[in-house]
């Protein structure tokens, strides 16, 4: 076994969901990811944790998915056993990340409505959502099965309380902020409202990795318009170049240059598909390249990304409205150049600098200045 794997482990069950004596832990990987099963089970033993191995198949999904139709119920015996489960542990890593792009969308919008109150009840818990490296998606990366390994290891095994130091002066200006601005290029301007809302600092406890900030926008207070100009991959379908156009926080115009169909089904799901559930600010610049993946992706420094559909509860302030969706689909916004983030008017960002990198260089090189004339 790769001894990355055996440290990828450990990362997961000690800094991500702190398993401890006695707790129940659902670990829900692929079958390509079965070293990773085998280090957690010998993880789960030491500690004294009682781990159930669920086989996650995508091809069995598609099966199940293009012959259910376009009504479901809810799984109340899965949903039985998150209940019973006090830590979730799910890694990505199928063999082929296209498995699925032939399922009709408006199944999979019923399926995501059947399904809500378990995914519910497993956000409620500890949780962490992972990847293991394979080659379908090292494929989908456009990198080799070894460089897409030592990318994401590289990205998984970050010391985190420094990356969290690093985040955290933007986790405070958001939570002092009430209205943030977002310019980026001729085609993003964008305002919302996060008055009375938390801010997040993810440092490689719920995804792994880590590497943003990130909040909820008051639901009605989104105005404006923006350009995604990173692709995303949904459903084992590419979304290229979305635009959307929001008044009263709702979408009421979108186009996007591929996938427009699959976009315009995930914004029908419901009425809270069309409106924004979550604004993150990508800080982790170990990940430096687009490859399709989200849960890299949207961490990516210099960029900022939006979600369409559910607000995490944690995020949402008690006197403000949570908005709720059997959807949460992030798009990203290269923020490196030729734009920039403002929080009540003043410039935070810039070209994918913050002022506080500025100002701590600039300290930096005074302090070098005093040194040398002593």
């Amino acid at each position: 076994m790769d001894p990355r794997i055996r440290e990828h482990a450990e990362t997961i069950v000690d800094h991500s969901v702190d398993i401890q004596e006695g707790d129940r832990v659902v670990i829900q990987l692929p079958s390509e990811a079965e070293d990773l099963a085998v280090a957690l089970h010998e993880l789960c033993g030491e500690r004294g944790a009682i781990p159930v191995w669920i086989a996650h198949s995508e091809r069995a999904s598609r099966a199940y998915l293009r012959n259910g139709g376009t009504e479901y119920e809810t799984p109340d015996h899965q949903q039985a056993l998150y209940e019973e489960t006090d830590a979730f542990i799910i890694a990505r890593g199928g063999a082929n990340v296209t498995e699925t792009s032939d399922v009709p969308p408006e199944n999979n919008a019923a399926y995501r409505r059947a399904v809500k109150p378990v995914q519910e009840e497993r956000l409620s818990k500890r949780w962490c959502l992972t990847q293991f490296p394979t080659s379908g998606h090292a494929q989908l990366a456009g990198m080799s099965t070894e460089a897409y390994q030592n990318f994401v290891w590289d990205a998984v095994s970050l010391d985190w309380d420094a990356q969290r130091e690093f985040q955290a002066e933007m986790v405070d200006r958001l939570d002092e902020a009430s209205e943030v601005r977002i310019v980026a290029g001729d085609e993003t301007d964008l305002t919302f409202s996060v008055e009375g809302n938390e801010t997040l600092n993810d440092y490689g406890e719920k995804n792994l990795p880590g590497g943003e900030v990130f909040t909820a926008p008051v639901a009605d207070s989104v105005e404006g318009s923006v350009y995604f100009d990173i692709p995303l991959y949904r459903q084992g379908r590419e979304i290229k170049d979305v635009r959307l156009t929001f008044e009263n926080g709702e979408v009421v115009d979108h186009n996007a240059a591929v996938g427009e169909d699959l976009l315009t089904e995930i914004l029908e799901t419901d009425d809270g598909a069309r409106r924004i559930g979550e604004f993150g600010v990508g800080m982790n610049r170990a990940i430096d390249q687009v490859t399709y993946n989200m849960l890299f992706d949207e961490k990516m420094g210099d960029t900022i990304h939006l979600a369409v559909g559910s607000a995490y509860k944690e995020t949402v302030g008690e006197d403000n409205e949570r908005n709720e969706s059997a959807e949460h689909v992030d798009m990203i916004v290269d923020m490196s150049q030729d734009s920039k983030i403002e929080l009540d008017g003043e410039v935070v960002q810039e070209d994918g600098t913050f002022v506080f990198e500025e100002d701590e260089a600039a300290g930096s090189e005074k302090d070098e200045a005093a040194a040398s004339e002593t």
